[in-house]
């Protein structure tokens, strides 16, 4: 069930909502949430909430003894890793072991994915590391891990929460209209984001990258295309974010925020520091600070650098693609730390930083086309044609209806610049909990156009399901 499905946004939602305001009890209410949490997940994947129930289950266990045993520690990482890696990366490793050995060891299994596991168990694994090095105490409560680990709103795509940030949260929380009115005006723009924007790009680009269709693509229409999946993956997951981070309001809870106008970055490392933020923020606690950190002089510090962002790739998807992207990523973190950084601040104060954004902005976008094209042959067949190739500005203008060039020209506009200056578009104005007239009409017009969009057109997919 996705947030920008009508069954959600009909059903689903009113229900679970309505109900919970008629209970008292936060007990009561954590109990709705916990069923409804459950609920929401089956309704996509029935056959794996039993590996949710296992994943809570263990991990409740583990986190009761994890604080005086090393061992328990390991153990917890080990099989929460071996989960998510058999289901993930199991026939990855397969036709990796085939490539180096001329021929299959094993023949692959069909292993669907499960709908936001890489999401729950790192949540579930940053609460027992959490309480291994004692910053938090044990839940004894296992509904109340259940519900931290299973909670709907961030449940199939983050926030990646941390226990700690949600721990008081679950023993007492005050739900009020303002608050509920600031959530779903932050639920209602990542809903326009998804539905108006992301989808919108979503159907050229699948359509560009069409392995028939590909092949006649001029320069022109490759970056195009490109240009399109930038704002398409921006919208669809920073949209997802905006409406968790709203529906987590609605029910009196606050999460972290996860995208900061990454596309105004200047560098690639401030770029990791706006786009999915709590993504970044787990790596650097749980694993780049545990290798050492910048502690260990230069060399072990870019050493550490490439690890992480090696493995950003790999908890993306499991392809060449994605580890590669992931080390094109490290390539310019490293280089940044070592002399490229010193150079881009003598920029900036100098008073060309706009210098800066060009340089994150064009390492970023030709990353994308790496991140999307999981085919790695057509990877390159475009990238020559990028070099090579021709191209004319009717062709690329024919690519796309008047439609599509609309939305672009405010995707554009909407993923910097603008909201500095019309404040209602401003997601942080949203800290106010109040809704003026104009808020009020804004936001009316966006769910109106949301919902035909949806009841008119089917397509409706999300690129972080697969992660």
């Amino acid at each position: 069930m996705l947030f920008s499905s009508l069954v959600f946004l009909w059903l689903f939602l009113p229900a679970v909502f309505f109900l919970c305001l008629a209970l008292k009890k936060i007990s009561w209410k954590n109990i709705l949430l916990l069923a409804a949490s459950l609920f929401f997940y089956g309704w996509g994947e029935p056959k794996y909430v039993s590996l949710m129930l296992l994943s809570i289950g263990i991990n409740y266990l583990f986190g009761l003894f994890a604080k005086q045993s090393r061992f328990v520690t390991v153990a917890a990482v080990a099989v929460n890793l071996g989960i998510l890696g058999y289901f993930k990366y199991f026939n990855f490793l397969l036709e990796l072991l085939a490539a180096v050995f001329g021929r299959e060891l094993l023949s692959p299994r069909e292993i669907a994915l499960p709908i936001g596991i890489s999401f729950y168990t790192f949540q579930a694994l940053s609460y027992v590391l959490d309480v291994h090095r004692g910053t938090i105490k044990p839940q004894k409560s296992l509904g109340k891990l259940a519900l931290y680990i299973s909670f709907f709103p961030q449940l199939i795509a983050g926030p990646i929460v941390k226990y700690h940030d949600m721990e008081m949260q679950l023993e007492s929380r005050t739900v009020t209209w303002s608050g509920c009115a600031c959530g779903a005006k932050r639920f209602i723009f990542g809903l326009s984001k998804k539905v108006l924007l992301a989808n919108t790009f979503a159907a050229v680009v699948d359509r560009a990258f069409s392995a028939p269709y590909a092949n006649g693509l001029s320069r022109g229409m490759i970056l195009m295309a490109v240009l399109l999946y930038s704002l398409q993956i921006y919208y669809d997951f920073s949209g997802y974010s905006d409406m968790a981070i709203g529906l987590g309001k609605m029910f009196g809870f606050t999460f972290m925020e996860n995208f900061h106008y990454p596309y105004l970055s200047g560098s690639i490392r401030e770029f990791w520091r706006r786009w999915h933020i709590s993504l970044s923020a787990w790596f650097r606690e749980y694993l780049y600070i545990p290798l050492g950190g910048n502690r260990k002089g230069a060399l072990r510090t870019c050493g550490n650098l490439f690890v992480v962002f090696f493995t950003t790739g790999l908890w993306h998807g499991a392809g060449g693609n994605f580890v590669l992207w992931g080390i094109y990523h490290g390539i310019f973190i490293v280089a940044e730390r070592l002399f490229l950084g010193k150079f881009l601040d003598r920029l900036k104060k100098s008073g060309f930083g706009i210098l800066n954004r060009v340089y994150a902005l064009t390492v970023v976008y030709f990353g994308w086309m790496l991140f999307r094209l999981e085919d790695l042959s057509l990877y390159k067949l475009l990238m020559k044609k990028l070099v090579l190739g021709w191209s004319q500005f009717y062709e690329t203008a024919m690519f796309m209806d008047a439609r599509v060039w609309f939305w672009l020209v405010c995707g554009i506009f909407l993923c910097g610049p603008l909201q500095t200056f019309v404040k209602p578009l401003d997601r942080f104005a949203e800290e106010k909990e109040q809704i003026c007239m104009a808020d009020l009409a804004v936001l009316t017009v966006l769910l109106l156009l949301c919902i035909m969009m949806l009841i008119n057109n089917t397509y409706n997919p999300f690129i972080y399901f697969r992660f």
